[in-house]
């Protein structure tokens, strides 16, 4: 538990649920195509920081609203459909368009249901942004920071990005102390494909939310030989953006 806070950030900055945002009630930001990977990431941090502060108990009773606000900070600066490839990783090539999307809508909707709630805990300055060393001519690289956790511990996060066929730049996988979200849970994705197929994989994740994305981790700790833990998280209702955060 000392580590949900860097968990919830890591991949509410990496990984969002789209959603139609009204144009009136979305975040102002600079257009992506004028900002760094940097300032992307310390952009999201200030305003998730502003979103938040004041609004605790609020967003706390209101998840949605909570979930309104990742849709409206994070989601103009993450390349769904990139990502998705990755997590699925040999099965993306057998999976038919729509598998691909139905699979892309579940995956991160249960994800950010499943995060959200600890971005509750979020304050500003407790995600430091380390001075950007790549270069902005190559099509992919990595931004670097630091999460303070309650107890004054650093977690080091790593984003990777990737210039759109716009050539605005954005986040596909974050990496929590060398350990690619991406990496780990293609590995899950493959396990539970292989054990019952990816339709049925995409139904559970559909019909479960973030239970069902508990429920396919359980399983591959498991097979690991780890003791594994119970989820008493509730099914979530799905969210839909098909086709939203291409570049």
């Amino acid at each position: 538990m000392l580590r949900r806070l860097a968990l919830a950030t890591a991949f509410a900055l990496a990984t969002v649920v789209a959603a139609p945002v009204p144009a009136q009630e979305a975040v102002v930001a600079a257009p992506a195509s004028q900002q760094t990977p940097e300032q992307i990431v310390q952009a999201i941090a200030d305003q998730l920081a502003s979103a938040i502060d004041g609004h605790r108990d609020e967003l706390k009773n209101n998840k949605e609203k909570l979930i309104s606000i990742i849709d409206e900070v994070f989601l103009p600066h993450f390349d769904i459909d990139y990502a998705s490839i990755l997590v699925l990783g040999r099965n993306a090539r057998a999976a038919t368009p729509e598998q691909r999307n139905r699979f892309a809508n579940a995956f991160y909707n249960s994800i950010t249901h499943r995060y959200a709630e600890g971005l509750l805990n979020y304050t500003r300055g407790q995600v430091k942004v380390l001075p950007f060393k790549g270069d902005l001519n190559d099509k992919r690289t990595v931004v670097r920071t630091q999460v303070v956790l309650d107890d004054g511990k650093l977690v080091s996060i790593d984003y990777a990005f990737r210039k759109s066929r716009t050539g605005d730049w954005k986040a596909y996988d974050v990496i929590i102390e060398g350990i690619s979200y991406v990496t780990n849970y293609r590995n899950q994705v493959d396990a539970e494909i292989r054990k019952v197929g990816i339709d049925q994989l995409i139904t559970n994740l559909e019909t479960q939310g973030q239970k069902g994305l508990g429920t396919m981790a359980q399983a591959n700790q498991a097979a690991r030989g780890r003791l594994p833990r119970t989820s008493s998280r509730p099914t979530v209702r799905r969210r839909q953006w098909a086709g939203a955060g291409r570049g």
